[in-house]
């Protein structure tokens, strides 16, 4: 007897940015969603794609966050601060430790660029992991083509390769085709996560909430 193929992985669609603090956050808190749903054998697939949350800001802008927010947003700095700080909380909440005094605000074109390639290398989560920790946690500055390029060695991609796919701009063609479909999607914020092309959660849900919609679109699926 022919043992019964096991069921095909959930989709997981995930537009976020390496700019967006609630997006680290998220992405951690719906790993532990995953962990939890994982637990008997249900399994996902997870892709991220890209989403610039300030496509406006010029490529070589090296101010910090607090600079960027009260500068250009027109938000008072004492504001930006206590946000800052509530953000930084909350992640550490999570086990993330945000360090906005280092954060340097950048244009995130090239990074979500450098995301694809790791898509196409089968690292996008090693890399993804990376520029996040790097952008939030070390004030690295994500602009800076030799830096995404030494951050994208440390997840497993060729250095050489990341620096010949920025100077041609190979996968700019990709980022754009996402935020064309986060568009179609009527996506405005980010993290936003589509589960099996049907169901939309948007923002850093609590890991309760995920695991009941990933069960709900898994449950659906099976019974159609």
């Amino acid at each position: 007897m022919t043992a019964p193929a096991s069921p095909r992985p959930l989709k997981i669609d995930i537009w976020s940015d390496i700019a967006c603090p609630w997006c680290y956050i998220g992405k951690r808190k719906f790993e532990r969603a995953v962990e939890q749903f994982s637990a008997d054998g249900r399994e996902v697939e997870v892709e991220y794609h890209s989403f610039e949350l300030s496509p406006d800001t010029p490529v070589d802008f090296e101010g910090s966050t607090i600079e960027y927010l009260a500068e250009r947003k027109g938000m008072p700095v004492e504001q930006v601060e206590q946000m800052l700080d509530r953000v930084t909380q909350i992640a550490g909440a999570v086990g993330l430790d945000y360090d906005f005094d280092k954060v340097v605000h950048i244009n995130t074109v090239r990074a979500h660029q450098v995301l694809h390639l790791a898509k196409a290398r089968g690292l996008q989560s090693e890399v993804k992991e990376r520029l996040l920790k790097a952008y939030f946690e070390e004030g690295r500055n994500l602009s800076r083509p030799e830096e995404l390029a030494d951050l994208a060695a440390d997840a497993g991609l060729d250095r050489a390769e990341v620096l010949a796919a920025l100077e041609s701009q190979e996968y700019l063609a990709d980022v754009r085709a996402d935020m064309n479909q986060a568009r179609a999607y009527g996506i405005s914020g980010v993290p936003f996560f589509v589960l099996d092309a049907k169901y939309g959660v948007s923002g850093a849900q609590e890991s309760e909430t995920f695991v009941q919609a990933l069960t709900q679109a898994w449950d659906e699926r099976a019974a159609s």
